[in-house]
């Protein structure tokens, strides 16, 4: 989104829609076979350590503590929701 500034670029722009559409596709044949709690979350949580990789080493965002550890934090919060619906 970033690299469209503002919808102004036409490569990066139609790149957007192309990979949400990939994006949801797949996150639709994963609902196939995994809960939507459980789906979303790996989808979310993946998204966010995604994008904040993208953005430390692509655009030289900085990669403080707090950032480090709150993706930590995320990506612990997807695993307890997948072993938690392997308890019940």
């Amino acid at each position: 989104m970033k690299l469209s500034e503002g919808f102004t670029k036409l490569l990066p722009s139609v790149l957007i829609f192309v990979f949400y559409a990939i994006s949801f596709s797949l996150f639709t044949l994963a609902l196939k076979g995994i809960d939507v709690s459980i789906a979303y979350a790996i989808w979310a949580g993946f998204g966010t350590a995604l994008i904040t990789i993208v953005g430390i080493l692509w655009f030289r965002e900085p990669a403080t503590a707090l950032k480090m550890i709150s993706l930590i934090v995320v990506i612990a919060g997807v695993i307890g929701l997948h072993l938690s619906d392997r308890v019940t």
